[in-house]
């Protein structure tokens, strides 16, 4: 890598997926929210800001109730969400809180970027959490929004977040290394792209394959949401949280990832 994105970036949003957050039980991963917690920590110390963009409610609300997992009418899956939120930010803030940090609900809609009034409140929402080194955890309000309860909104909701914060860099864990030229489920041969300087040209390029195969948010979010960020300056990075200390091991240059130019 040609530069090192997390060491030169201050302001920083973490976009966790869903399928990052869970185990392989299909619950949320608390050792991974502890891991999290504890590489946030760090950032932080070092004198960085980080927002947290963070799916799971609706595994969450699966998990608490034990039931209702396979019902694909919108009322339940809105209740999951409803439910399961409160475990997540639960576990977010137990978790955090046993490394001296707090942590902040904020749960959003489209509309709410759309509103000069409301995109200004959330702003000094957020202005105000991190002044007093709060970490705040954003969501999708799924429970008010009935056509975003579908796969892969929270790598949009997350760069929406981080062009209205200015951030410096979005960084989108998922359960792959990054963006590949074509899918690595399929194919064996695939590799591992480390740096795009053009998504549009990228995008022509690459076979995406099944949207399935790339994990639960898929390659064509992504995209989208690097080209968003990109637009306004903003540097990007697709990795691996699935790997033990992979904000850590990204900042020494011991893992890989994908990293979007602007």
């Amino acid at each position: 890598m040609e530069e090192n994105v997390i060491k030169d970036s201050n302001k920083i949003v973490i976009k966790i997926g869903s399928s990052t957050i869970t185990s392989e039980d299909g619950v949320v991963n608390k050792e991974f929210i502890d891991n999290l917690a504890i590489q946030v920590k760090e950032l932080i110390d070092q004198g960085k800001q980080v927002v947290i963009v963070s799916s799971g409610a609706r595994i969450a609300g699966v998990s608490t109730l034990g039931r209702w997992s396979r019902k694909e009418d919108v009322n339940y899956k809105q209740a999951l969400c409803a439910i399961g939120q409160v475990e997540l930010m639960d576990s977010y803030r137990i978790i955090f809180g046993k490394y001296g940090t707090h942590v902040a609900q904020i749960l959003l809609t489209r509309e709410d970027f759309n509103s000069d009034n409301r995109t200004l409140n959330i702003r000094n929402t957020l202005f105000t959490l991190l002044d007093e080194k709060v970490i705040p955890i954003v969501n999708e309000n799924d429970t008010v929004c009935v056509e975003e309860i579908k796969i892969g909104d929270n790598d949009m909701l997350a760069a929406q977040t981080t062009v209205l914060w200015n951030a410096d860099l979005l960084l989108i864990l998922s359960d792959i290394d990054g963006i590949y030229d074509k899918s690595p489920v399929e194919h064996k041969d695939a590799k591992l792209i480390e740096l795009v300087e053009d998504v549009h040209e990228l995008e022509n390029k690459i076979s995406i394959g099944k949207s399935s195969s790339f994990g639960t948010g898929g390659i064509h979010t992504k995209l989208e949401a690097a080209k968003l960020v990109t637009k306004y300056g903003i540097k990007m990075m697709v990795a691996n949280g699935k790997k033990e200390n992979i904000i850590e091991k990204l900042a020494n240059g011991e893992e890989r990832g994908t990293v979007f130019k602007p």
